[in-house]
């Protein structure tokens, strides 16, 4: 497995923080950086990536900002959540993509292409991150097909990134 490497980094400035703090609070409907902060971005492989003091805490998905496992752990987003059941945890441990039959909620403002995070229905606390591939209504009441393209789970390289 080869590592990722952060190249071409650019720190943002105050009017780009302020914006990228807006999508981001349109998206999730969570405050997340201020205009103070560190706030850079990065390139990581295929990745865009969001760096927060120097670690990875956020993702471009279709030029849109989304937020990665810590960043949700340290903003606590409201939407584009998705919950499975604890069956599933341990297939998204190991970066499987979320099929219907494990999902037990989800946002009902969920479309097919947008950023999701997934949580596990006994802890809330995030698993992974990824595409939605459905409606949220089709997500939680089809069982069967994949609902959400996994792109970003506790381990991969994007986590392992800033455990350097």
């Amino acid at each position: 497995m080869a590592q990722l490497k952060l190249r071409r980094r650019h720190r943002l400035r105050r009017k780009e923080i302020v914006k990228l703090s807006g999508e981001l609070k349109d998206i999730l409907e969570c405050d997340t950086f201020n205009e103070e902060d560190n706030v850079e971005t990065a390139n990581a492989g295929d990745n865009d990536l969001i760096l927060y003091k120097g670690v990875p805490f956020g993702i471009y998905i279709d030029e849109k900002p989304f937020l990665l496992i810590r960043g949700i752990l340290k903003f606590m987003p409201d939407k584009k959540w998705i919950t499975v059941d604890m069956g599933a945890v341990k297939f998204l441990a190991n970066g499987a993509d979320v099929m219907s039959p494990g999902i037990v909620d989800a946002d009902m403002g969920i479309v097919p292409g947008e950023g999701v995070w997934i949580r596990d229905e006994r802890n809330k606390k995030p698993l992974a991150v990824g595409i939605a591939q459905m409606p949220a209504n089709e997500m939680v009441n089809t069982k069967s097909g994949k609902a959400v393209k996994t792109i970003h789970y506790i381990g991969d390289k994007i986590w392992k990134l800033s455990e350097e």
